[in-house]
């Protein structure tokens, strides 16, 4: 199984070409804000002539200037500091390109490491002070101090640096709702793994004890027979029942091979695996547990059932029982057995929700529904278990053979 690879929020995402459309668009949306804004308040009278230098650089260098800062936004992810400082550098000539500037000085705080935003939020403080003092500066008597300017300058600034900021939280969050996912689905995934090859195990050893001793037994018999040619009729005859009798108990005990495991956790042995005949015990001790159980049967006739079959279908019953007392305390179980000779047999097991609001359902690793799925899966048969409405219903077919 694959490990899921760590996110490194270092590696920049893949941008979709709707993601840097917008950006580019809201860049020159700010910059032709701020270009109008600035040509208002050094030229409020349309009827007069604007100086010509000053006018020049306004209406041809300056936005020149701001779209090729808008355009650098394009490589802002591969040098994050170094875009973002020589478009501060820009913004100090020209007012367009402080809304570029504005995208990726709060794209640089996304990546939250202060000794990156903070000289360039300097700069640009610096940058501003620039552009309002010599290249554009305030006509008349009126204009503000100096500190004050800055003091503006660090308050915009700032709330840029904090969007930034936020932004970058909430993306680190979502990251770490994802590496959650990941890990959750993986560890999932492993238990899955792990339920079926438990499963697998366990049906492994008990073919292994159920069948070993009868083909030994043939083998030790076949092989006598293979060497030893001066055996008397008696004993010939004697080794070939040997053989045929131990052969035909080995076919039967393969139809059985669910019968008997081998040791449990604690390395004592257990009694044979129960079938349908003993179901009415089940009922009992379900019962005696507090759990209301009713059973109908839709005219089966149960003693023609396989004993494989038998057996699966009594562990599908407990399953659902088990699960039943788990999550649903307190409430009816219905079991419903249906089917005939040479078609299916039909289980099952349903339930409505817990009838008692202060009752606290067991909390359950879901591995036992997944090794029953694999235990109908092979012996030929299909499941299906869930919600439906307010009532939980696993239902099996088996194959019954006539």
């Amino acid at each position: 199984m694959t490990s899921t690879p760590a996110l490194d929020e270092r590696l920049p995402d893949r941008l979709t070409w709707w993601d840097t459309t917008w950006r580019l668009g809201v860049a020159l949306l700010l910059g032709l804000v701020f270009w109008t804004f600035t040509a208002a308040l050094l030229f409020p009278d349309p009827d007069n002539e604007p100086e010509t230098l000053r006018g020049l650089w306004l209406i041809l260098v300056d936005p020149l200037l701001g779209l090729i800062a808008t355009g650098g936004l394009l490589l802002r992810r591969r040098w994050p500091v170094t875009i973002t400082a020589v478009m501060t550098v820009m913004t100090a000539l020209s007012t367009v390109a402080a809304g570029a500037q504005t995208i990726a000085l709060a794209s640089l705080a996304t990546r939250q490491r202060w000794r990156e935003f903070l000289p360039v939020g300097g700069l640009t403080v610096a940058a501003g002070l620039f552009s309002a003092r010599i290249i554009y500066p305030e006509p008349g008597p009126g204009s503000l101090p100096v500190w004050v300017e800055a003091l503006v300058n660090v308050l915009v600034v700032g709330v840029i640096v904090a969007v930034g900021y936020s932004i970058g939280s909430r993306r680190a969050l979502v990251r770490s709702w994802v590496e959650r996912a990941q890990t959750a689905e993986s560890e999932q995934r492993a238990r899955v793994a792990q339920a079926q090859t438990a499963e697998r195990s366990r049906i492994a050893r008990e073919m292994h004890d159920v069948l070993a001793h009868r083909i030994s037994l043939v083998t030790m018999h076949s092989g006598l027979l293979s060497y030893r040619q001066d055996l008397p009729e008696d004993e010939r005859r004697a080794a070939i029942t040997a053989i045929d009798t131990n052969a035909r108990a080995a076919l039967t005990d393969l139809r059985e091979v669910l019968g008997v495991l081998r040791e449990d956790a604690e390395g004592s042995p257990l009694r044979p695996q129960s079938t349908l005949a003993d179901l009415p015990e089940l009922l009992d001790d379900a019962r005696s547990a507090g759990t209301r159980v009713s059973l109908t049967e839709g005219g089966p006739d149960l003693t023609t059932l396989p004993e494989t079959t038998s057996r699966t279908a009594y562990r599908v019953i407990q399953e659902g029982l088990t699960n039943a007392r788990k999550h649903a305390p307190g409430a009816m179980v219905s079991i419903h057995l249906a089917g005939r000779s040479g078609g299916e047999l039909e289980v099952s097991v349903t339930n409505p929700r817990s009838l008692h609001r202060d009752a606290r359902p067991v909390p359950g690793a879901g591995v036992g529904l997944l090794g029953l799925s694999e235990r109908v899966t092979l012996a030929g048969g299909r499941m299906e278990h869930g919600w439906r409405e307010d009532h939980h219903r696993l239902v099996v077919w088996l194959p019954w053979a006539s």
